[in-house]
């Protein structure tokens, strides 16, 4: 039982959170956030000594579980060792982390230039491409992700950045992907329609002007929403034919998030670039990396590369990587997420079968969601795409019960997402899914 004590200190310690600090992504007035006294494993504790299963691994990003002493280790091994080096000197880390990289990336994606984050890593992929190319448009698709800054926000088809539209960097295109569950033309025109579209964009806009097309590796916070089969496949062979550079962005779905180092390995491709993050350091610090094929990089073995960055190859932030990575291959978490993703879906379509209200799951490994409906036969979201307040009456109930029963997870729109720690077994999996299940009872109430 929580004592008045650690009451106190949990509610000054919100407190002073809401006074003195901003909230992303939120109006500031009527937060509720969880203060985390400490984690572990997939699970979050309170100042209540409240258990909360992660279920969205945080952001979907610490893929290895909260609290594993082998990256503090590594960590206070670098700090004293050499704690930061501009990036004009090299550290062993530094070179031992790019092998690492170059090892597990395929075809010849060797070059590792190291960022501070998803966004950054975008942005520099962006740069590189049209410095490469002399190209200047970048290809991208409506309802993606790809971070918060200037150049990341506008390349992304995401209604966040509809506050700052007027104020967007230009010569970003973007397409409409159709996907599975709401095409109603037969799975067999799908791809046929979607490489079309696709291919009518790029002769309106001229190939000659696209630098490159920009994709998620698998889609994550617009709703999981799965490339139609044969899609990237198609891609790669235009980009090929047009000499346009294929980026793909795997800061949410790579190191293992898909079942495979990276979510295009699903679909039997090799990019240009490789943007990476969330899984690379799992959030124990923050860090991100572009990886470079070799045919860019040779480019700028007799010319400047005019990218930079202060904290480029943070020796602390490296070592905390490499210890991520090997942490992936001793625990075996890649193995885990296909075993423990093939369970997932056994036990949401069991769910399904119980709750009128789930329209679809949607799931690569551990990157799923449901997606909750009104009616199964209309398809009607229980929320519209970019619902305004007044219209996710019903999924904010849902996510105030999830939170009541103790998960912590990610719900947007009609979408209930699931995206554990890989080291996630079957009985915290059916948890999770017993308590969502619970809450959906909810929403089952508004099915026509």
């Amino acid at each position: 039982m929580s004592t008045i004590k650690e009451i106190s200190e949990s509610q000054e310690i919100i407190k002073n959170n809401q006074d003195y600090t901003l909230f992303s992504w939120s109006k500031q007035k009527g937060a509720t956030p969880i203060a985390v006294k400490h984690a572990q494993g997939v699970y979050l504790y309170d100042y209540n000594d409240k258990r909360i299963l992660d279920f969205s691994s945080g952001l979907m990003n610490v893929n290895i579980g909260h609290g594993d002493q082998r990256i503090t280790d590594a960590v206070v091994k670098q700090m004293q060792e050499v704690a930061y080096v501009t990036p004009s000197c090299v550290t062993k880390v530094r070179g031992e982390l790019g092998k690492k990289l170059a090892e597990i990336c395929p075809g010849d994606l060797n070059k590792a230039f190291f960022t501070l984050c998803g966004a950054t890593s975008i942005e520099n992929a962006i740069k590189l491409a049209r410095l490469y190319t002399g190209r200047h448009k970048i290809i991208t698709r409506y309802q993606s992700y790809h971070g918060s800054t200037m150049g990341a926000i506008s390349a992304s088809g995401d209604p966040r950045r509809l506050p700052v539209d007027a104020q967007q960097s230009p010569n970003f295109v973007h397409f409409d992907l159709p996907y599975l569950y709401r095409w109603e033309y037969g799975e067999e025109n799908l791809l046929k329609e979607s490489v079309a579209q696709l291919e009518r964009i790029i002769a309106y806009e001229g190939p000659g002007s696209i630098a490159a097309i920009l994709l998620e590796g698998e889609s994550g916070s617009s709703g999981c929403l799965q490339y139609p089969k044969g899609f990237l496949k198609a891609v790669r062979e235009i980009c090929n034919r047009h000499g346009i550079l294929l980026i793909m962005d795997e800061v949410m779905s790579g190191f293992g998030r898909t079942g495979k180092w990276f979510g295009f390995q699903n679909h039997d491709i090799v990019p240009d670039m490789i943007c990476m993050a969330k899984g690379l350091t799992c959030g124990y610090l923050p860090f991100g990396c572009l990886m470079v094929s070799d045919k860019i990089a040779s480019k700028y073995d007799d010319t400047v590369l005019s990218i930079g960055l202060t904290y480029s190859a943070h020796p602390v932030s490296c070592a905390a990587a490499l210890a991520t990575i090997n942490i992936y291959e001793e625990d075996g978490l890649i193995e885990n997420t296909v075993a423990m993703g093939k369970y997932m879906e056994q036990q949401a379509a069991e769910m399904m079968k119980k709750h009128p209200s789930i329209g679809n799951f949607r799931n690569t490994g551990l990157l799923g969601c449901f997606e909750l409906v009104k009616n199964r036969t209309t398809k009607e979201p229980m929320a519209p795409f970019n619902a305004k307040p007044d219209e996710m009456e019903v999924m904010n109930k849902v996510a105030a019960k999830l939170k009541e029963l103790g998960l912590y997870t990610f719900v947007r729109w009609s979408y209930v997402f699931v995206a554990p720690p890989l080291c996630i077994n079957k009985e915290q999996i059916d948890e999770g899914l017993a308590i969502i299940s619970e809450a959906i009872k909810i929403a089952d109430e508004y099915v026509e």
